[in-house]
């Protein structure tokens, strides 16, 4: 009992301390065995448990569809790029206007969920690459950031996941993406600080130099105005 006791006040304090164990999302090797539909219904029946160990009267009216809506959400939209059928495909196409400077997307609108307390997590995401020979469309770049987001998340981990899915896509390690968001685990409970966010980087090749760094995060800084 005291080791159980011990486990668990040290997976509290991970969770806590937003302690990530893996560059990759932690799944089983069973993951998608069952069907979307299938998974809906036994998320369902979870939350029905969860709601009515609290105490809540389901026969209400406003309280009726509620673990339905919520199985439905977690399986298609918050949690649904954990499936690889999901995966943006990235259409890749030749620089032909020979463009050699680096380019930024900024302020890409970020929703993810904290997998240690299933608490949103808000914030906006700015990558930019460097050609090697091969452009990608830009709205590519926002499905890539919104498929990894969609998943229980460490905010490390998705820069992480972001940066090497564009390494891959685009065959060039000149790729840098910075993460700036607020944690609802940290803003709603605990501490309730709503003031703070995290800012987390991830810079491969070129974006190493320190040069090439601040000029990326100078672009960042320009206050766009239409």
């Amino acid at each position: 009992m005291k080791i159980d006791s011990t486990l668990e006040d040290h997976f509290e304090e991970m969770g806590n301390n937003h302690v990530s164990t893996s560059g990759e999302t932690p799944l089983r090797n069973d993951a998608f065995v069952l069907n979307d539909e299938d998974k809906i219904e036994r998320i369902k029946e979870s939350v029905r448990d969860i709601l009515l160990t609290l105490g809540l009267d389901l026969e209400d009216d406003s309280l009726k569809g509620t673990p339905n809506r919520v199985a439905k959400m977690f399986v298609n939209e918050i949690f649904g790029g954990l499936h690889p059928d999901r995966k943006p495909k990235s259409s890749t196409f030749k620089n032909k206007y020979k463009y050699g400077e680096m380019l930024v997307e900024k302020n890409i609108t970020l929703y993810s969920t904290c997998e240690h307390h299933l608490l949103p997590i808000v914030g906006r995401a700015h990558i930019a690459y460097i050609s090697s020979g091969t452009v990608v469309g830009l709205s590519k770049m926002n499905r890539i950031v919104d498929y990894y987001a969609k998943r229980p998340q460490v905010q490390e981990r998705l820069n992480i996941q972001i940066v090497r899915e564009l390494q891959k896509v685009m065959n060039t390690e000149d790729v840098a993406c910075v993460i700036d968001a607020k944690h609802l685990c940290v803003n709603s409970r605990g501490i309730r600080d709503i003031e703070s966010s995290t800012v987390t980087a991830e810079y491969g090749g070129k974006f190493k130099d320190e040069a090439v760094r601040r000029e990326f995060l100078d672009y960042i800084n320009l206050e766009t105005k239409f």
